[in-house]
């Protein structure tokens, strides 16, 4: 957990060498809280919130060597989930629950704020919106015509990572990888079965668009029809964490390393012919 003033709500590290026309967003890997709200946050809960995505930034570093732009979130889910709609409209309707754009829960249902009355109101949730959610979008909307209009074409890839079980979501177990693009609606099938076959050459459970479809980001970044293609991918964490879910482990992590590897391999090619 940081405690930050007036910083930019993104980081973005550059490729090294040669680079690709693909950006990966990691949204949920923030753990910093503007010191202004800070305190309105349960002290026991935010200096290890448990709705993060933690250590994708360290599991994806692979991806500046192979010419990947990356744009990772500052801030905590907590603040603003910036894989939310601006207008707060559940992109699911099959009875799961879904923590909202500016959360007031974590994930199992249990208070974040120290009391209802620091909860968000219309006003903060917009102040929120436009100074947290809108740049990491903006900026994002920025790479990608960049790398459109030097390419011809390019790949967003959104990345996350959640507890292998969630009983709010489902009650079963999740596979190791989920992919999802709104059942085909924000990539083309090419781009959708080479990454499915490349995923699925090593050993783990791989699903498509279930449960997880892909959120607001890879819904509205992806068009396809303007070759602008988005992919969310959903993993365990316990894929590349040990210790309950708490820790780095990194002889896990190198397995599901060379699998992003060999799959972002393929994609460039693909991309490229």
């Amino acid at each position: 957990m940081q405690e930050v003033t007036n910083s930019s709500p993104f980081k973005i590290s550059y490729p090294k060498g040669k680079k690709t026309n693909i950006l990966i967003s990691i949204p949920h890997c923030g753990t910093a809280f503007p010191n202004e709200i800070i305190d309105h946050y349960d002290q026991s809960k935010i200096p290890k919130p448990d709705d993060t995505d933690w250590f994708l930034e360290k599991l994806y570093d692979f991806a500046n060597e192979l010419g990947i732009t990356i744009i990772e979130a500052v801030y905590s889910r907590w603040v603003i989930d910036l894989n939310r709609t601006p207008q707060n409209k559940s992109l699911y309707n099959d009875g799961r629950i879904i923590t909202s754009l500016c959360p007031v829960t974590d994930f199992l249902g249990d208070s974040i704020y120290t009391s209802t009355n620091y909860e968000p109101n219309e006003e903060e949730v917009q102040r929120r919106l436009q100074v947290y959610h809108e740049p990491y979008h903006e900026k994002i909307d920025l790479i990608l015509n960049e790398l459109k209009n030097e390419f011809g074409n390019v790949l967003f890839w959104d990345a996350h990572s959640i507890r292998r079980n969630v009983n709010t979501i489902q009650k079963n177990d999740f596979p190791d990888l989920i992919l999802g693009n709104n059942d085909g609606k924000t990539a083309s099938l090419k781009i959708i079965e080479t990454t499915l076959n490349s995923l699925k050459q090593s050993k783990l459970s791989v699903e498509h668009n279930h449960p997880f479809k892909g959120g607001f980001l890879t819904r509205s970044k992806g068009d396809p029809e303007n070759n602008i293609h988005a992919l969310q991918l959903e993993m365990s964490k316990d894929l590349y964490m040990s210790n309950n879910e708490m820790d780095y482990d990194n002889t896990k992590a190198e397995d599901i390393k060379r699998t992003l590897i060999k799959t972002f391999k393929n994609l460039i090619t693909l991309m490229n012919e």
